[in-house]
């Protein structure tokens, strides 16, 4: 077993800071566990037991779907580079959604991304550390700008279609409520 903290410390916070994608898992109360690469300048920490996490417009909707059903998440980091270390952050999640005022205000925390869908903010509970030493050296060389195309093609309505198209239902049917106007 790794080494447990109550919190994100600042060794961790650089850590944090220098890793170029990291994993979101959730799970509703049935069905099927969801585990997730994240990557393009989405995730920020407010402080030592909260972070943020701008959710873009993708394939699915599983983390929001999960979240309504059952707020426990996890995010792991690892590093690919320099020294051995897996960094988990557990703790519990909300969602906020466009319409949602705390979309709005934690918004400008993030590059203006045309595909940003979400807003996840996660209290910490727990943060663990474990060695890595079995990770591979993985040398990263850009970041892929096919979402962010893809998003700024498509144009605010046409997303809005694909969303309520594609995003609205998890893969187990779980509703995601990204088209509820309340």
């Amino acid at each position: 077993m790794g080494k447990q903290h109550e919190s994100i410390t600042n060794e961790f916070q650089d850590f944090i800071n220098s890793q170029k994608i990291f994993f979101v898992g959730t799970a509703a109360n049935k069905g099927r566990v969801n585990i997730s690469p994240k990557g393009m300048d989405s995730f920020r920490i407010v402080n030592e037991n909260k972070i943020l996490w701008l959710n873009l417009t993708g394939s699915g909707n599983e983390t929001a779907a999960h979240l309504l059903q059952n707020n426990r998440m996890t995010i792991m980091f690892c590093a690919f580079e320099g020294k051995p270390l897996i960094l988990r952050l557990y703790g519990t999640a909300k969602i906020y959604h466009e319409r949602d005022e705390k979309f709005h205000e934690y918004l400008p925390s993030f590059p203006n991304f045309a595909g940003a869908r979400q807003i996840i903010e996660m209290e910490i509970d727990l943060v663990q550390a474990s060695c890595g030493m079995a990770v591979p050296f993985l040398d990263f060389k850009e970041e892929r700008t096919h979402l962010e195309d893809w998003a700024k093609k498509q144009g605010k309505e046409k997303l809005k279609d694909y969303q309520s198209e594609k995003n609205s239902k998890s893969i187990d049917g779980f509703e995601t409520e990204i088209n509820t106007n309340n």
